[in-house]
């Protein structure tokens, strides 16, 4: 006689995502400072230190600055509070 199953999903249930604006665009980065997040992947850090060179050659009044969270996949409220009290747009790098 045959054995029963029981089987169970294990992707679960997605959440509910709920949309949001984005950020309003300034017309120029000119004078501006722009903050480069290192999210903390692999090679992210490579990347944005490309990032700001290439923004040192070719829009040399852009003030970019680096910035990193404490922790990969934790919400830095700190460094938040410091690119909104401090920037003027910021670039979130994910690395490959």
């Amino acid at each position: 006689m045959a054995e029963k199953l029981t089987v169970f999903n294990p992707t679960g249930y997605p959440p509910k995502v709920v949309g949001k604006r984005l950020a309003p665009r300034p017309q120029s980065l000119d004078g501006k400072t722009l903050y480069l997040v290192d999210c903390l992947f692999d090679n992210s850090e490579a990347f944005m230190d490309q990032l700001r060179r290439w923004f040192a050659e070719h829009l040399p009044t852009v003030n970019t600055r680096m910035i990193k969270p404490r922790e990969s996949w934790v919400d830095d409220p700190d460094m938040r509070a410091k690119v909104a009290a401090d920037g003027d747009a910021a670039i979130l790098g994910v690395g490959l």
